[in-house]
């Protein structure tokens, strides 16, 4: 049995002989094992919450509504010492989920990437593991790492709040191994820098991440945050670009379960061999699809509704950005709106503390749907959050949570809900995170802003920005050039397309320097450039760019990046040719988008190519095609986006137009009307969505709405609305569409 358990602040935490219950199932329960409450099981994982989660109900704390907070805990012997890894002999103490029905863990079964996280570590002192959830990340990682650093210290801290302290245990140590399993945990407000990377130099750093996380940061998110990436994102993006990436599948190759056989006599991996293709062999282990069917289920009246229903709300908070466990106190608020949308008291829904027992309660002995205590607080089992069918997060929950988090929980919340295009959250959450104090919340906010239909207030507030950063830190430095790629774009987007060309032209002279040509940055500026080059009058010469920025790109990323869609849409936009050739070339990469990995039907970058076809069609005469083709497009970006998207308020203008074309003016009429009403109170005066869909109201011939819908607003003339409205405008980072690119 080992011996190793976690001491915070000097004092034993209480709890014995954890490693002879963890995995032992309903044996675990006969045990005569004694918990208090505390910080303890945070950072131990799914190991604990096999017992914690068939006992952490049934242990009152002294207050039940006091929150859990993050606690700096790093994990430690039962002398409070830091282990050595030839002493970490159980898997789950890094993090591993525990396989079931026994007190020891399955065999560790070769996998084909081994071989190359090997010879990563030979070459790079930061290492990831890339996988879906239950893929077997961790224990890879751990098998590996015991292998090579037995006599390295194991040095893995148990929040975010503790990374600092573990940084420097590891500058202690001749020899060390940081470990962060679910690394996503340890980016954001207060967690890993590239300075604390590299002050360690005799450290070895191995991270675990989910490759849902992983794509926040990879192709998707990069196509959407350069040239218009916040400080924070560009950090954290530029720290795991430091990584020397190990990608591990979920389903198992032929070799690894030939490897597999050779033990199958033990049942739990007989059993995941038996399970055939449609799972991993780690993800069986782990009990992911039972644990989900359990959830499921749990939902039928009479069964266990109410904790499907708490285990909603904690799968929301953490899909919501929330990066810490939730106290029981919160759930208890939080789940009731789940369940009322559900059938509320028709459900036969079961007492709470019932229902916290259920979710909580181990399945085959491995994971519980929730994973925590009450000392902790509890979050939800992780192979959940990527569930099919997941919609966006309810307004209920958003709210509720955004309520109760400190300010660094609000800055990663608005973070999130800015790369999801959930622009009015994003400026709610980092509004509170910059008055609360968050370093760097004041660039993300006023991207926020400015993308949720306030350019001119942005280009403001960017001006003071980079103004300052170019005192502090001087024109070139990479701060002050994200800055003035902030400024420059949103000059465009306040209608000065000219301007912003000249802006991004000067900046690009800057960016080849110091960053070098290649760079994603380097590239986005280029890009920039090209689109507000052609918006400013000259379609041929952005043609001219983007096909040189094309090659480059493809050069760079290969031909299925999602920035190289984007550059694609540009280029067939601006080229001058035949429409219809323009229309075949779009349906076909309309084609890759929707099956491509990483982007799909719902991405911003493919929404876009819809419009571009819808426009084409309405150009070509083909009316009634056009507009529903719009209407489709406006209920998909409803959905994904919500309501008071700029890319929503654009789609029914254009749905509008092309009702028009047909002689609709009744339902173009009302259509207007509406995006008028609603868009008043999110859209600053004077942006052109205001002046279009005035415009457009004029040409309905309702009296006394047309004059005023004729009237200039803020002085300005209504001449360009075609080229203010032109939907061939690549898709941005929060998926704008009908501005300029945030590089595509």
């Amino acid at each position: 049995m080992s011996a190793l358990l976690l001491w915070g602040s000097g004092r034993a935490r209480g709890w014995v002989g954890y490693l002879g219950a963890v995995g032992l199932g309903a044996g675990a329960v006969a045990l005569a094992t004694v918990w208090t409450s505390g910080p303890w099981a945070a950072g131990i994982g799914a190991a604990v919450t096999t017992l914690s989660g068939l006992v952490a109900e049934r242990m009152r704390p002294p207050e039940e509504g006091a929150d859990a907070q993050g606690v700096a805990e790093v994990l430690r012997t039962a002398g409070g010492r830091i282990p050595l890894l030839r002493h970490v002999d159980r898997p789950e103490l890094a993090g591993s989920h525990p396989a079931e029905a026994s007190p020891t863990p399955p065999a560790y079964i070769e996998r084909d990437a081994e071989p190359r996280l090997h010879a990563a570590l030979e070459e790079a002192r930061f290492v990831l593991v890339v996988g879906e959830s239950t893929a077997g990340k961790t224990r890879l990682a751990y098998e590996v790492a015991r292998t090579r650093y037995p006599r390295s210290a194991f040095v893995r801290p148990l929040s975010r709040a503790a990374l600092p302290e573990a940084v420097r245990i590891c500058l202690r140590r001749r020899r060390a191994v940081l470990w962060l399993d679910d690394l996503e945990d340890y980016l954001g407000a207060g967690g890993l820098t590239a300075v604390q990377l590299a002050s360690l130099r005799t450290a070895v750093v191995i991270a675990t991440m989910r490759v849902q996380e992983f794509r926040r940061y990879d192709a998707r998110e990069e196509s959407r945050l350069t040239g218009s990436d916040r400080d924070a994102w560009r950090a954290q993006r530029d720290l795991l670009h430091q990584a020397a990436v190990i990608r591990l599948p979920r389903h198992w190759s032929p070799g690894e379960r030939r490897r597999a056989a050779a033990h199958q006599d033990d049942p739990r991996i007989g059993a995941a061999l038996r399970a055939g293709e449609r799972f991993g062999v780690a993800e069986v282990l782990a009990a992911g699809p039972e644990l989900l069917a359990s959830w499921e289920n749990g939902w039928a009246p009479g069964a266990n509704p109410r904790g499907a229903a708490v285990v909603a709300a904690a799968v929301d908070c953490r899909r919501a950005g929330l990066r810490r466990p939730v106290s029981r106190a919160w759930l208890r608020a939080l789940h009731v709106p789940y369940l009322e949308a559900r059938g509320g008291g028709d459900l036969q829904p079961e007492p709470f503390a019932e229902a916290m027992d259920w979710a909580c309660a181990a399945a085959y002995a491995t994971s519980g749907l929730l994973i925590g205590n009450y000392g902790t607080g509890f979050t939800a089992f992780d192979y959940l959050l990527n569930a099919p069918g997941h919609g966006p997060v309810p307004d209920h929950l958003w709210r509720g949570l955004l309520a109760r988090v400190e300010p660094a929980d609000a800055y990663d919340m608005g973070l999130v809900a800015h790369q999801d295009g959930r622009l009015a959250r994003a400026v709610e959450a980092l509004g509170l995170a910059l008055r609360g104090g968050v370093p760097g919340a004041e660039l993300p906010l006023t991207i926020a802003i400015g993308d949720s239909g306030q350019p001119r207030r942005a280009a403001a507030d960017l001006a003071g920005i980079a103004r300052r950063r170019t005192d502090r830190l001087g024109p070139r430095h990479p701060e002050t050039l994200a800055a003035r790629h902030q400024l420059a774009f949103f000059v465009g987007e306040s209608g000065d397309h000219r301007a912003a060309a000249a802006r991004f032209a000067e900046l690009l002279a800057d960016a080849r320097d110091v960053l070098g040509p290649d760079h994603p940055d380097t590239l986005a500026a280029r890009h920039q450039l090209a689109y507000f080059t052609g918006e400013g009058g000259d379609p041929r010469a952005a043609a001219v760019q983007l096909e040189a920025l094309l090659a480059d790109r493809l050069r760079v990323h290969g031909p299925n990046h999602p920035q190289v869609l984007a550059t694609r849409r540009s280029l067939i936009w601006f080229r001058p040719g035949d429409p219809a050739d323009a229309e075949r070339e779009l349906a076909q990469l309309l084609a890759g988008a929707e099956s491509a990995e990483g982007i799909g039907p719902d991405d911003p970058h493919t929404l876009a190519v819809r419009g571009s076809l819808a426009a084409l069609a309405g150009r070509a005469g083909r009316g009634a095609e056009a507009a529903e083709a719009w209407a489709a497009l406006t209920a998909d970006r409803t959905r994904v986006l919500g309501e008071d998207h700029p890319h929503v308020f654009y789609s029914r203008l254009e749905w509008a137009r092309a009702l028009l074309a047909q002689g609709r003016t009744g339902e173009a009429r009302t259509l207007l009307t509406g995006v008028l009403e609603r868009s008043r109170s999110v859209l600053e005066p004077g942006h052109r969505h205001l002046r279009t869909a005035r415009a457009l109201l004029a040409g309905t011939g309702d009296g006394t709405r047309a004059t005023e819908a004729a009237a200039p607003v803020d002085g300005e003339r209504l001449a360009d609305r075609e080229r203010l409205t032109d939907p061939g405008r690549p898709a941005g980072p929060a998926g704008r569409e009908d501005a300029s690119p945030r590089d595509p």
